[in-house]
Order: C-alpha cells, then sequence, then structure tokens
C-alpha cells in the first residue's frame, strides 16, 4: 500500500489559510536590515544614553550653574526667569507676534503647532526605510523643531549674565539691631508703617527692609507722603513734626546698623 493511498484531507472552514496581517514578521527574514529588541537594540541604547549622562554629569562638575537666593515675596522689583529648559519659550514671548494682545500666540498657538508637528511626524511620513534621506517629511519637522529650540535659547542666554546676577540677587543678611521703643518715632513709625516695614525695620509681606537704605532725611520724608514704586501715597498722616521725629528715628536705626 502507498503512503496515503486511501486517505482522504478535510479543509475547516473555521482556520483561515492566510497569515494575520497584523503579526509581524520575525527579525531573521530581513537580514541585514534590523536586529533583535533584546539585548542587542537595547544594550545600543543603554549606551548611548550612559556616554550623554556622563558627560552632561562632567559638564555639570566641571561649570556648576550659579545659583541666586531663595525667592523673595518682598522684593517687587526681581524678574524672574524659567528653568534651561523653557527659556526658549521665555524668549518667544519677547516677539511682537507672540507678546502683548498677540500672548495667547506665543503660550499656546504656535508651541502647539510646533509639538503637533512633531507628534504628527512618523503618521505623515510612514516610508519603510530607517535613513534620513528616506524619510524626509519627519526628519525636515525634527531638524526644524531643534533648530528653533537651540537658537531662541541661545538668544535668551546671550543677553544674561548669570554669575553678575547671581550675585546681585544673594539674600540681604538680617542684621542685630537694637530698637529703641522708647523713641518718640518709634510710636509714629508704629502706626504708620509698621504693618508693611515689620517691627525691626527688616521689611514684611508687602514692604522692603528700612535697613541698610540710601536715602536723605529729605528723601526719606518725601517717601513717606507721597509713595515710591509699589508703595502707594498718603501712607503717612500725622503731622509735619511727627513727620520729622519718624524721619530721624529711621536714620537713627540706620546710623546704629552702621
Amino acid at each position: 500500500m502507498k503512503k496515503g493511498k486511501g486517505m482522504k484531507f478535510v479543509g475547516d472552514s473555521r482556520i483561515s489559510a492566510e497569515s494575520n496581517p497584523h503579526i509581524p514578521k520575525d527579525y531573521s527574514e530581513y537580514p541585514g536590515r534590523t536586529e533583535a529588541f533584546w539585548p542587542n537594540f537595547l544594550l545600543k541604547e543603554w549606551l548611548v544614553g550612559s556616554v550623554f549622562l556622563v558627560g552632561f554629569l562632567s559638564l555639570t562638575l566641571a561649570h556648576p550653574a550659579p545659583l541666586e537666593a531663595v525667592a523673595d515675596p518682598t522684593d517687587a522689583a526681581y524678574i524672574p526667569l524659567p528653568d534651561w529648559y523653557f527659556l526658549f519659550l521665555y524668549e518667544l514671548l519677547k516677539y511682537e507676534f507672540a507678546s502683548g494682545v498677540w500672548t495667547i500666540m506665543g503660550i499656546l498657538v504656535i508651541p502647539g503647532i510646533g509639538f503637533g508637528a512633531l507628534f504628527l511626524a512618523p503618521f505623515l511620513d510612514q516610508g519603510p526605510g530607517r535613513r534620513p534621506h528616506s524619510r524626509p517629511i519627519a526628519v525636515s519637522m525634527m531638524l526644524l523643531g531643534l533648530a528653533s529650540v537651540i537658537w531662541l535659547t541661545y538668544a535668551s542666554v546671550a543677553v544674561v549674565d548669570w554669575e553678575t546676577r547671581a550675585e546681585e540677587n544673594q539674600p540681604i543678611p538680617e542684621q542685630d539691631v537694637e530698637i529703641d521703643q522708647e523713641d518718640p518715632g518709634y510710636a509714629i513709625y508704629e502706626n504708620n508703617c509698621m504693618a508693611c516695614h515689620g517691627d525691626d525695620l527688616q521689611g514684611g509681606a508687602s514692604g522692603p527692609s528700612l535697613l541698610g537704605i540710601d536715602f536723605s532725611a529729605e528723601e526719606i520724608a518725601t517717601i513717606s507722603t507721597d509713595g515710591i514704586g509699589d508703595m502707594p501715597p498718603d501712607q503717612f498722616t500725622g503731622s509735619d513734626e511727627e513727620l520729622d521725629q519718624l524721619v530721624d528715628f529711621i536714620l537713627s536705626v540706620n546710623e546704629d546698623a552702621e
């Protein structure tokens, strides 16, 4: 009896004769064009990441970033800057088309278009090749985005002397000054100035320190009545004689602080 003679083969209609198109082929079917994810590809990614991390840490140790003082809510003249990785957005808001009445363009529309384009790049360019010239749309969008971020960051950093800024924005050391509460000017200070400048003249939540100021008696009197900066006018409500006593008190405390 010959092999297979008299045997019948019955097909099952429930099993598709075609392969499932959603199951990718094994990488071995593309010799020289791809490789196993583990461990080949993952090892390369880990090595590249390690080299970058070591280089970044070495740069940090060789040239540490200058640090400023802890944020002071009483310093109304301080201009904060964002962290370095947001400086490109900070610089973008300086242009006319992204500032003023067009601020919404700078904070939402333009960044949204940029990041949205990078998100859509893989879907817009679905070529099978992995070389840059085989994926012109995705590569062009990535290079444009990278160049924009680098240029805006450089333009923002180039105009700032970070070391000088850090030196200028250091906290003023607290001074141990003895306040003469028997001085007639202290009662006037208590009624007119203490709420903002504190009971020891070292400043409070809404007023700067009055120690170490470089103002004459006339300037202090003018500021007390007319205001300055965020200080509104008419904060002092006493007589001219009381104003003189207040000015003498502030000057005497500063002389003791020296």
